[in-house]
């Protein structure tokens, strides 16, 4: 597919009209990835060109590039009109990502009841199902037949973000009663009531202020399409659907592996993200965990002595710090995956510290049976001569390697919990943090099982 998309893009006409009546015969997700790959200004121009219902689906598609800056740069009523038309939680998206001045100029051009879905949904945090719903959903009151329903969806579905679920609710409150997939209204009898043809089944519901993660949690338990996100008087107020759940998650996997690899977020793809935005996205990290290595320096200059007097030491400085650092970054890597899986809570951290104390260890004791081993092999077969006192310097090496890896293990697991407890997102205990703080510990903990394993022989 990918390749027939590239094949495509390269044979449409070189006239922007032609291009736009072309682009509005594909399907959205293929035109979407030639739009993407057009220059800025041929990319405002394809939308002038393209019938407004076509360029509107194509805005609400999340996988559509600088979709803000390209409304920015349409004419006023164009920008307007393809506002008004999409889906509310996907022009909240957009319209947010707007410079201030353009969302005020347009805001006050939009439809009254797209100002008002504009304006509630921007009112909750970014990562809560209120940011994530959207308010176009199908509700029916309870007195409803089966047949009175579905002509009411034939009637309203193309202003609506899905059709397979309907909400009942109560007449006079509008208080969330059931729900009924469309499968079983087209099944049920025409005359039957709506709410008895729903057999009364509770709905799952979320708020407004549900987490996304929280969310997606929901969506894969129960296997949900869409769920109702109601007030707290149980009244619907909007719907979260999969595929917005999925492009949530997406978003913040994204996140997290930004973080976790020790920068921030890249928002533009990689080969659009320019030279100094690279800068600035990678330079405040890296520059962060190089002041922190300097901490590495300090150590081995407080050590220095015991270097000069046993250089052979050095050897396994970095065979030391970055198994401590691997095994950091492993401990840290399933913590959070627990944690984001909701598999463990805050208040299992002694759990988790009794069960990856001892595999640490345990782990460490592997590495410095395989240390000692080759220390050795390397000792017997005249590829490295350590000196008479080798059997203490693989000795020493085990031990270290145990400590620093059972240290690591703890570190890794238990700051996490520390970043949630103090508010901040788990994935911020990146990889490159971990390992540098293990790198400094690990020359410590090294240098002082040196000091007493081999004091009178080579210290």
């Amino acid at each position: 597919m990918i390749n027939h998309i590239s094949d495509l893009s390269h044979s449409l006409p070189t006239s922007v009209e032609a291009l736009a009546k072309r682009l509005s015969k594909l399907h959205y997700a293929d035109a979407v990835d030639i739009v993407n790959r057009l220059e800025f200004d041929d990319a405002v121009h394809v939308f002038v060109y393209l019938p407004i219902e076509y360029a509107i689906k194509l805005f609400d598609k999340p996988e559509l590039q600088r979709s803000a800056k390209i409304l920015e740069a349409l004419p006023n009523e164009h920008a307007v009109s393809i506002l008004n038309g999409m889906s509310a939680d996907e022009a909240t998206d957009v319209f947010q990502e707007m410079d201030n001045q353009t969302r005020q100029r347009l805001f006050a051009q939009l439809q009254p009841v797209t100002r008002t879905e504009l304006k509630n949904l921007t009112s909750y945090p970014q990562h809560s199902a209120g940011a994530l719903m959207t308010t176009e959903f199908i509700a029916v009151p309870s007195n409803y037949t089966v047949q009175h329903t579905l002509d009411y969806i034939c009637e309203v579905e193309r202003t609506r973000e899905t059709v397979y679920t309907t909400y009942i609710v109560a007449p006079g409150t509008s208080e969330l009663l059931s729900a009924i997939s469309l499968r079983r209204l087209i099944l049920a009898k025409p005359d039957d009531n709506v709410l008895d043809a729903a057999q009364h089944i509770k709905p799952v519901i979320i708020t407004a202020l549900t987490d996304r993660e929280e969310v997606a949690r929901l969506f894969r338990r129960y296997d949900l399409l869409s769920v109702p996100v109601v007030n707290g008087d149980k009244q619907v107020i909007g719907l979260v659907t999969v595929d917005d759940v999925l492009d949530a998650m997406t978003e913040e996997m994204n996140e997290n592996t930004h973080r976790f690899g020790g920068m921030e977020t890249i928002d533009q793809p990689y080969m659009r993200t320019n030279f100094l935005d690279m800068l600035k996205k990678r330079s405040g990290w890296l520059s962060i965990l190089f002041i922190a290595e300097m901490f590495t320096a300090t150590a081995l200059q407080f050590f220095e002595g015991e270097l000069e007097k046993a250089i052979v030491l050095a050897l396994f400085l970095p065979l030391i710090t970055s198994s401590g650092g691997n095994s950091g970054s492993q401990a840290t890597s399933l913590i959070i995956r627990a944690l984001a899986l909701r598999e463990i809570t805050l208040k299992d951290w002694r759990k988790v510290i009794t069960r990856e104390l001892p595999t640490g260890l345990a782990l460490g004791a592997i590495l410095g049976i395989i240390g000692f081993i080759r220390i050795a092999v390397w000792q017997y077969t005249g590829i490295y001569d350590y000196g008479p006192h080798w059997p203490l310097i693989a000795f020493t090496i085990f031990c270290t390697l145990v400590a620093v890896v059972g240290f690591g293990s703890f570190i890794g697991s238990i700051l996490p919990f520390v970043m949630k407890m103090l508010g901040f997102d788990p994935a911020s205990a990146s990889a490159p943090f971990i390992a540098t703080f293990v790198d400094v510990t690990g020359i410590i903990i090294y240098f002082s099982f040196a000091a007493i394993l081999l004091a009178g022989t080579l210290l």
